[in-house]
């Protein structure tokens, strides 16, 4: 039994498909629609990601989302922010999520089907962004909970845009709309809807064409950078986070 036949279903909230040169398509999905994010996902994406880099036999990988957003909604069922024992799973799954898209070692595409509004750092941490006109960047969730946005959008955002630029889409709660993000640097083709997977899927069969370990290294060799910033930054961003966590449960404590 091959490899990708021990995990291709092994996700709920994650279509998985793979063509005969390689190419992986990951969808993300809840119930076949639009992703869903809570604590339930945060934990199996861990773990999904982690089993896409240990299989070799992946050349190329185009990460997308189902319905009309790659990831605009988040639920806070399975998550327990507001307890040590509970921020650290949070923390720990935080910090493995990067580390392994990082250690997917194969070049990665993201198609990004619609409004990013969380996580947008999973697509930062991939080597080709393409974009729809309806697609639109924003980081909400982080200041609507109170909490610091440490999961990565502030590693990330400033150092794809500008430090500068970084900062104010962070505080600001921009919404950065696809042809702006493409002038500053985030998006690298803005495609129809109806093209974007096709064109996802020419790109990385043009890089599945490569010699194996030529794509691999490339990748290895293109994120170096982002590793470093990963590894030095996360834990203290979300350590940071995890603190005003524990502020926000003392504010709602004593409201009553």
């Amino acid at each position: 039994m091959a490899k990708f036949d021990t995990y291709r279903n092994a996700f709920a909230n994650a279509r998985l498909t793979r063509k005969d040169n390689g190419v992986l398509e990951v969808m993300l999905h809840t119930n076949g629609g639009k992703l869903i994010f809570n604590g339930h996902t945060h934990e199996q994406f861990v773990d999904l990601f982690h089993a896409i880099g240990e299989d070799s036999e992946n050349r190329a990988v185009i990460l997308t989302g189902s319905g009309d957003a790659f990831m605009d909604t988040i639920d806070p069922e399975g998550f327990d922010f507001f307890t040590p024992v509970g921020y650290d799973k949070i923390l720990r799954e935080g910090r493995k999520v990067l580390s392994n898209i990082l250690d997917i070692e194969v070049p990665m595409i993201s198609a990004l089907n619609g409004p990013v509004l969380l996580h947008s750092e999973y697509a930062l941490l991939t080597d080709i962004i393409l974009a729809t006109p309806e697609t639109v960047f924003q980081d909400k969730p982080h200041f609507d909970f109170g909490i610091v946005p440490g999961d990565g959008v502030n590693l990330l955002w400033p150092e794809v845009i500008g430090s500068i630029r970084g900062r104010y889409f962070i505080l600001t709660r921009q919404l950065l709309d696809a042809q702006t993000a493409k002038e500053y640097g985030a998006v690298n083709e803005i495609v129809p809807a109806d093209r974007l997977l096709a064109r996802a899927h020419e790109i990385a069969d043009l890089i599945a064409a490569l010699p194996p370990l030529t794509g691999r290294y490339t990748r290895i060799a293109l994120t170096q950078k982002l590793r470093r910033i990963v590894d030095e930054g996360a834990g203290y961003g979300l350590a940071l986070e995890g603190i005003s966590a524990a502020d926000v449960a003392r504010r709602m404590a004593a409201q009553g």
